[in-house]
């Protein structure tokens, strides 16, 4: 018994995905999680009580009044309304502010929910078809991150997560003083066990077991995305998935007459952020920031590590599994697995919505074996970072965001022309398989940053085939981009 009727609980989730495309639009697909995250519960009729629906920003299509849409197909009149910015986290964000107004009385109950359609909209682009979805908005909002990148970054085209990703996996790569052939080997050790979980995943998107050597060789089907990293081992975006949860007031799921068996608490979660731009880091490889999130959440959860049944880390690329394992002292290879779900490259990774995804099939594994369970999430380039404790045991402390990562940012250079020394890099490979360009964030002698793009073939070829962090090179300008020579 949790002894305060206003504890927030997860008492229903719901997770889908449509394998044919074309498949519904993302509003199809809110209603239909909504209402089987409902019978999850045992109250169907719960979607018309909702004091509270958000909606994790989705990709696929911009509504006019996406909340004042979905409230109407669930005939609810909510008080409280949402809808996301765009970021990995947002999904725990929206939990947390809903349990936080459940906790201060506002609200009995509350609906998150999200949904991408992004396959289907690729089906009918090679179709050469138009979209032609419900209530656009008129006129299209701006795009919904929180900032734009830098002027050095839009010039450099260095704005891809699989490309940011990929220059700070180098950059920790030669800080762990590991060969290129070490990490590679130690990725597909590490992620080759996601795959047997999404083969048993119902929802996943690729539910195929792999080897550690499937998922690092190159291949016509397994082509480089942004050098090191091939596509089995980064995540799937173009998915069509939903996802729903609903939390209610502990007096309020007594009313609905909702077994206590089947309720799920969040104990302890926490927000913190990194330097934005990655060549701004000190760090370039670290997370900080994610550190300090997983103190603040275990504190506030008044539990450890080794408390924990089980563990989903978000999993967009290995630099985020590998930053999450440092920052919590957690073994990439922990036998408890990284994943409920089998991570965002196998399950699937449907944009902003991946972390709705794991605290659902987080709350369905802690019904089934009780005791504790942690939930990550990533947003922008390793920026954003949330970590949550789910229990079958209510206690703990909710919280809130926690101050934000406060390193002295380094300073970049947009153009520069000397010599530099290069902190990461990467190498973008197009569609076909071939390599387009180095790019690269390099350090300057008195101090900052600037990126480069490296264009010569021979050293393209040359930065895939060895260690190139810590190599003296040249900038030049050539208009509002750098170009690297050695």
């Amino acid at each position: 018994m949790s002894g305060d009727p206003r504890t927030p609980c997860l008492v229903g989730v719901a997770q889908h995905t449509v394998r044919t495309q074309p498949g519904p639009e993302p509003l199809d697909l809110w209603e239909l999680v909504a209402r089987e995250a409902a019978a999850d519960a045992g109250a169907p009729g719960l979607p018309a009580a909702l004091d509270s629906i958000q909606i994790v920003y989705t990709e696929s299509w911009q509504y006019d009044d996406p909340v004042a849409r979905l409230a109407e197909r669930l005939g609810a009149v909510p008080r409280h309304r949402a809808y996301s910015r765009v970021s990995g986290t947002a999904p725990q964000l929206l939990l947390g502010e809903a349990a936080a107004r459940i906790a201060a009385g506002e609200m009995d109950a509350a609906l998150v929910v999200g949904a991408e359609a992004l396959a289907t909209r690729r089906a009918l682009r090679k179709a050469g078809e138009r979209v032609k979805w419900s209530h656009p908005a008129d006129p299209k909002p701006p795009y919904g991150w929180e900032r734009p990148p830098h002027p050095a970054e839009l010039a450099h085209e260095l704005f891809l997560p699989a490309h940011t990703y990929a220059i700070m996996e180098t950059a920790r790569r030669a800080a762990a003083h590991e060969s290129p052939d070490e990490e590679r080997e130690g990725r597909g050790r590490m992620m080759a066990p996601m795959t047997l979980v999404a083969a048993a995943n119902p929802h996943a998107w690729h539910r195929r077991a792999h080897t550690p050597q499937e998922l690092v060789t190159p291949s016509a089907e397994n082509r480089f995305v942004g050098w090191p990293y091939t596509k089995r081992t980064v995540a799937v975006m173009e998915v069509d998935q939903a996802a729903a949860a609903i939390l209610v007031a502990d007096g309020f799921a007594d009313r609905l007459g909702i077994p206590r068996e089947h309720r799920v608490y969040l104990r302890g979660w926490a927000y913190a952020e990194d330097t934005w731009e990655v060549a701004a880091r000190p760090e370039a490889g670290a997370s900080p920031a994610m550190a300090a999130a997983a103190r603040h959440a275990f504190a506030r959860a008044g539990v450890g590590l080794d408390d924990l049944g089980a563990l989903d880390v978000y999993s967009c690329f290995a630099i985020a599994l590998r930053a999450a394992c440092a920052a919590t002292g957690l073994d990439p290879l922990d036998p408890r697995g990284l994943t409920v779900t089998g991570g965002l490259p196998y399950a699937g990774g449907p944009a902003s919505d991946y972390v709705l995804h794991s605290t659902a099939a987080m709350a369905a594994r802690l019904r089934e074996q009780r005791g504790h369970g942690l939930v990550t999430g990533v947003g922008m380039h390793l920026t954003k970072h949330t970590y949550a404790v789910w229990s079958t045991e209510p206690g703990g402390a909710l919280g809130d965001a926690v101050p934000v990562h406060t390193a002295e940012p380094v300073p970049i250079a947009e153009t520069y022309e000397g010599p530099a020394t290069v902190a990461g890099y990467t190498v973008a490979h197009g569609r076909d398989g071939a390599a387009e360009r180095g790019v690269l964030i390099a350090d300057l002698p008195g101090g900052g940053r600037a990126h480069a793009h490296v264009r010569h073939p021979d050293l393209i070829a040359e930065a895939e085939s060895r260690e190139l962090v810590g190599t003296e090179v040249r900038l030049v300008p050539d208009g509002p981009v750098n170009v690297a020579t050695w």
